[in-house]
């Protein structure tokens, strides 16, 4: 009986913790270019540019549309700021329950180039 109190306790503080993380992600609301998503945060809306990955003009929208496969709307993203240029937020972009961004995984399929040394 306490056995079964114990784990109804630590079940009940998990999902606490775990629960209010996954609701604060941010929310892919649209894919608009093979490099730009634009991602909704509670009330907040943000255009997010891929970091660290070229996109050839040949390749553009195989790669916008490789991108709108791998993000339907309303997926679930972690964005990894890397900086931010004329009010766009240039980030590495996971979608939840992934371990690849999405930037690397462009490059893997020969959709993009990198631009940074470590990728």
């Amino acid at each position: 009986m306490r056995l079964r109190f114990l784990f109804g306790v630590i079940l009940g503080l998990t999902l606490l913790l775990v629960q209010p993380l996954e609701s604060l992600a941010a929310e892919v609301l649209q894919v608009r270019s093979a490099t730009l998503l634009q991602v909704g945060d509670r009330n907040r809306n943000y255009t997010v540019q891929l970091a660290c990955v070229d996109v050839a003009v040949d390749d553009q929208q195989r790669a916008q549309d490789w991108l709108r496969a791998e993000l339907p709307r309303r997926r679930r993203v972690n964005l990894r700021p890397e900086g931010s240029s004329e009010g766009v937020l240039i980030a590495r972009v996971t979608p939840l329950g992934d371990e690849l961004d999405l930037g690397a995984a462009l490059i893997q399929e020969g959709l993009a180039q990198s631009t940074c040394s470590e990728s």
